[in-house]
């Protein structure tokens, strides 16, 4: 998971006019999101429950809506995931590590 958050950070640099100007980075975020997403399920409960702040079940369903709704999907949304969600996560995931 932290793979893919390291991925999405490297294509996107973090700007927004980057990821909205190239359907290329897009496409490699979504997939990331997806993998992360699909990656989460396989997460023990006792690690979900060292970061009971994550929302764990609202993260499997997104992957739901990544795989299935792809042609839908709301770039300003992916967007906000990306800047508002993954830098929690991220910390989360590293406090899981250690």
């Amino acid at each position: 998971m932290l793979d893919c958050i390291a991925r999405i950070e490297e294509y996107t640099q973090l700007a927004r006019s980057r990821f909205f100007s190239s359907k290329l980075i897009q496409d490699a975020v979504v997939r990331n999101l997806q993998v992360l997403a699909e990656s989460s399920q396989r997460l023990s409960e006792e690690a979900q429950s060292a970061e009971a702040q994550i929302p764990w079940r609202s993260i499997a369903g997104f992957r739901n809506i990544l795989v299935h709704d792809y042609l839908g999907l709301d770039m300003e949304t992916i967007w906000n995931v990306v800047e508002k969600e993954l830098p929690p996560l991220r910390a989360a995931l590293e406090r899981l590590r250690k």
